[in-house]
């Protein structure tokens, strides 16, 4: 039988840290492997600041860090692919997971989807959630210059994030349930020393109040006197409420495929393989103690050297062999400064590495696409404008136009075949974790398109009403691109609907007239305003629940 091109020795579902290190150990065992990732390679740890109790590296950004376990991984013969799991079949011998850039196989499968913010549950949580109550320090954080702010949880990600918030606040407030933080008592003294922080132990936050402007008071326990006591802020300021109390696994795709505990997280054995053999299971979705790099790191090695046993099993079984691309081991590639949306260090707006993966998607597009920028003569428009042209020089399906006409400049507009506006634009600078929703939005544009669920499909086909999607983004965040994506998707199937994305940074206005403290924050018909990720049924939903549909 001959070997498919869609057979690998092992797949990768998660491009974190776990996922990164598993693939560097099997490509180095010269077993063919691939990660898949459907926003952004490196996980929830690239939108830490500061990384500084990795071993082995005295100090970096998770970004940098993560970028070089992909480098790693790469150097040694691993794939990367950009492309959202849709279905898993994990039964047999070989198993099937199914992407939105199609089917894959393959003898050994590993979970590595991580897991999102949990959410705390005091009066007030969701009613201000974006309006005050926000759950990611690097991505909200600008919006609360000057302003004090409560800070709930006593872990890693309340002590580290709560350092990363001095930088804009003006006094941070740190309620901790218990008596004394959970993590490293160098870090926690650390806090405790600096001027602008103060830790209340045994303290919770029962409620938050406020109006159309933001927070403006709070109700927090003390559990040890049991007294109750009001917090407001100095000179009758708004305030904000930032929320690291845990998280809950993304395991929504192995649900009712490999067993799971009572909170949802996925149990395996020493060597993280689940109750289904040949399905591992790394970082964040796993049952543990201590939820770091590090112990991520760990988990992909143990699976990875597992994996590996998988797979010569299965060689020696069914006969089958995965060709490996590149046999020879690549040179390593020289280290360079993490790519960040602010600076993009070697002055290119795509880096090398991007190339393959932006190839495999000009291939699949069926028509051309034109970029229409909208910009003048300003540093930012030149910016855009030169980004662009970058990136329709790299394919002859992609066309370039320039105007200066159009309201928040500059920004770029998709038209279709024949030159019509396919109802999608970014505002902005398309970089950070928005870059890949931007391409998907060029894909989409091109012909069909990712595939979609046909139920889905047609209820977004039938939606006859005019529908105006604008949506806020931070290029730092890891929840915006699951709304932009679900968004965009609706737009390049339907002529009613238009979906404009906006990078709140450079949008100071729409920030003003939303309200908006908190990403993604989406805003229908210029009156319905919602905070929070959502995917394509969860969207529809909304726009049923506001009418706009």
């Amino acid at each position: 039988m001959s070997v498919n091109d869609n057979l690998y020795d092992a797949i990768i579902v998660g491009g974190g840290p776990a996922g990164l290190t598993a693939a560097l150990y099997l490509a180095r065992a010269r077993y063919r492997v691939v990660v898949l990732e459907k926003d952004r390679f490196g996980g929830q740890i690239t939108i830490t600041h500061e990384v500084v109790n990795y071993p082995g590296v005295e100090s970096t950004s998770g970004e940098a860090l993560t970028d070089t376990m992909r480098r790693q991984a790469i150097n040694f013969g691993a794939e990367m692919m950009l492309a959202e799991v849709t279905d898993l079949k994990l039964d047999g011998d070989i198993k099937e997971v199914t992407t939105s850039r199609g089917v894959l196989r393959s003898f050994a499968v590993l979970i590595c989807t991580g897991a999102n913010p949990r959410h705390v549950g005091f009066t007030g949580e969701s009613e201000f959630r974006g309006r005050g109550v926000a759950y990611c320090a690097t991505c909200d954080g600008e919006f609360f210059t000057g302003k004090e702010l409560l800070v709930i949880g006593g872990g890693y990600a309340s002590a580290e994030e709560s350092m990363f918030l001095t930088r804009y606040a003006s006094k941070v407030t740190i309620l901790v349930r218990k008596d004394q933080f959970s993590c490293a008592k160098s870090i926690a003294d650390e806090v405790m020393q600096h001027p602008k922080i103060k830790v209340l132990f045994n303290h919770e936050l029962k409620s938050v109040t406020g109006g159309d402007m933001g927070i403006t008071s709070a109700e927090i326990y003390n559990n040890k006197t049991q007294e109750t006591f009001k917090y407001e802020a100095a000179n009758n300021d708004t305030f904000g409420v930032f929320v690291f109390a845990g998280y809950v696994p993304n395991t929504s795709l192995v649900k009712d495929k490999v067993a799971l505990n009572e909170q949802g997280y996925i149990i395996t054995d020493e060597n993280h393989e689940t109750n289904v053999p040949g399905v591992f299971a790394g970082g964040d979705v796993c049952i543990k103690t201590l939820r770091q790099v590090v112990t991520a790191t760990a988990d992909g090695a143990l699976a990875a050297a597992a994996m590996e046993k998988v797979a010569a099993k299965m060689h020696e079984k069914t006969g089958l062999v995965p060709e490996v691309p590149n046999a020879t081991r690549q040179a390593p590639e020289e280290p360079r400064a993490s790519v960040l949306p602010e600076a993009k260090g070697d002055g290119k707006y795509i880096s090398d590495d991007l190339l393959p993966q932006l190839n495999a998607v000009f291939e699949r597009m069926e028509h051309p696409v034109t970029l229409l920028v909208h910009a003048k003569e300003d540093e930012k428009g030149k910016e855009l404008l030169a980004d662009m042209q970058e990136l329709a020089g790299l394919s002859d399906k992609l066309n370039l136009e320039t105007c200066s006409v159009g309201e928040h400049l500059p920004y770029v507009e998709l038209l279709g075949q024949g030159d019509k506006s396919t109802g999608m634009a970014f505002h902005g600078i398309p970089d950070g974790h928005e870059f890949t929703s931007f391409v998907l939005a060029i894909y989409n544009a091109s012909g069909h398109g990712q595939p979609i669920d046909e139920d889905l499909a047609a209820k977004v086909k039938a939606i006859a009403k005019d529908v105006d999607i604008k949506i806020l983004v931070s290029l730092s965040c890891t929840m915006c691109p699951d709304l932009v994506v679900a968004a965009q998707r609706m737009a390049s199937l339907n002529d009613h609907i238009t979906t404009h994305v906006y990078d709140a940074g450079i949008f100071p206005d729409l920030r003003t007239q939303y309200r908006v403290m908190s990403v993604p924050c989406m805003v229908i018909n210029n009156e319905h305003v919602s905070f929070g990720k959502k995917q394509l049924p969860e969207l529809l939903d909304y726009l049923k629940s506001v009418n706009a549909i």
